[in-house]
């Protein structure tokens, strides 16, 4: 595909990345000249300086020729800007990066009448993240397939843990759990787990079950499963905004610190019922005064990553609830994973991963549709939901006669808004939706997971 990147932030430079090294033709714009050369040099793509909000920047990029044109400029304005050109232009498919929360109610409305493939959020979408895993606070991460009827939940097994030295194989029989195994996270090595898989303390493990299912699951390891009743953010930015709509509409107490005098008066006008304090964090005693030691979840927003970092670190030494950690960075995230810092979120990537799970949907076939894309372990394992439009190879016989490729696990089946966790003797039938956990291999079709 032939992709147009305007703006050559961090989010920018991740897309030119991953996008280019899946087989597309990239060419990005932004206003800096260097940042231009540095892009297309380290990423071998083409470039063009300018503001790509004019009809003539994006004819020298290409937009005649383009499949698609992605915009995430700093500035909302520019980017919708950038896209309604490219949509007279070159009649592409376009994305629009917005951010400010005014023009978050007007989504629908603007990618409806400027004809937007989509609008992409960071701060929202950061904070439905966050929000889904303090209300499941066992989990890492939690992901969701077909509408939230299917779930895959990461977790990190503690030392006393039942699954500590037991089998894959063994979970069924010993918890009578109707969940699925799919991946290992242990020290620097990433495994799709089978059978004989043995689990040892520490190992970060990635599961996919039912809703009920997996609370079923977490409930017989002796796992927390209930909501937090009550969360201290650090931070007033966008993604407090958006999390604290999310919490308080779920029943959930919040307690806000931020150093802007200004900013606190907007949150309290905003969100009369949270507790808003205008105080520095990174001072012990306010965060102790105001109740963290017995605060259900500490979550860290501030702009800066040394901070959220320290301070989750600080938490982690007083309190036991669930911990939140946003970062910026994203080149220290092998190093970050290392302090144990319980959930790490990171807007851009989840930006990027939005973005090249369009693009890979784009990408489809006639036999099947990549409806959800999810990275389990950055740049290892990513799960693809698939909508089997077709019988094809797939359909033909049972999941135990098919001749998978290596590291390729099919981990779930919807049918008739039924949630199947496949076995041996269970066919892939016309109409399902399959849930393919895999290295990356990235599959267009379902057939492809074959030999």
């Amino acid at each position: 595909m032939n992709i147009i990147i305007v703006g050559c932030g961090k989010v920018g430079q991740t897309l030119a990345q991953e996008l280019n090294e899946k087989d597309n033709n990239i060419t990005v714009i932004d206003l800096d000249p260097v940042i231009v050369n540095e892009v297309t040099s380290r990423f071998d793509v083409m470039g063009v300086a300018g503001n790509g909000a004019t009809h003539a920047k994006q004819q020298e990029a290409g937009i005649k020729n383009a499949d698609l044109l992605i915009a995430v400029t700093g500035s909302d304005e520019l980017n919708l800007l950038c896209c309604l050109i490219a949509k007279k232009a070159g009649n592409c498919q376009t994305i629009a990066r917005v951010r400010n929360p005014e023009y978050s109610s007007e989504a629908p409305y603007l990618k409806e009448e400027l004809g937007l493939a989509m609008v992409i959020n960071p701060e929202a979408a950061a904070a439905a993240e966050i929000d889904r895993v303090l209300r499941f606070p066992s989990a890492i991460k939690i992901d969701t397939f077909a509408k939230g009827r299917v779930e895959l939940l990461k977790f990190r097994l503690p030392e006393d843990s039942p699954l500590v030295n037991c089998a894959v194989k063994e979970i069924v029989t010993k918890f009578h759990c109707d969940v699925l195994v799919c991946t290992v996270e242990r020290d620097d090595e990433a495994y799709i787990a089978n059978g004989d898989f043995v689990f040892e303390e520490k190992d970060i493990i990635s599961i996919i079950a039912s809703p009920r299912n997996a609370n079923e699951f977490f409930r017989k390891i002796k796992y927390k499963i209930n909501s937090v009743k009550n969360a201290m953010i650090v931070g007033g930015g966008e993604i407090t905004h958006y999390l604290c709509d999310r919490l308080q509409r779920a029943g959930i107490d919040v307690t806000i610190i931020e150093k802007d005098r200004k900013r606190c008066e907007e949150l309290c006008t905003l969100w009369p019922e949270a507790v808003v304090i205008n105080g520095d964090a990174v001072d012990q005693e306010i965060l102790l005064e105001e109740g963290l030691e017995k605060a259900g979840a500490f979550v860290a927003l501030t702009n800066l990553d040394e901070e959220n970092i320290l301070l989750s670190l600080f938490a982690k030494t007083v309190n036991k609830g669930k911990l939140v950690t946003k970062i910026n960075r994203i080149d220290f995230d092998d190093v970050i994973k290392h302090l144990d810092l319980d959930t790490t979120i990171y807007p851009k990537n989840i930006t990027s991963d939005m973005i090249v799970s369009h693009v890979r949907a784009m990408k489809n076939t006639i036999g099947s549709n990549v409806e959800t894309l999810y990275s389990i372990i950055k740049g290892k394992v990513e799960a693809a939901e698939f909508i089997v439009k077709e019988d094809s190879a797939v359909t033909a016989k049972p999941l135990m006669e098919l001749s998978l490729k290596k590291d390729v696990l099919v981990a779930a089946i919807l049918r008739d808004r039924k949630v199947l966790i496949p076995r041996g003797q269970d066919v892939i039938r016309q109409g399902d939706a399959v849930i393919i956990v895999s290295k990356l291999m990235e599959f267009h079709d379902i057939t492809d997971i074959l030999k």
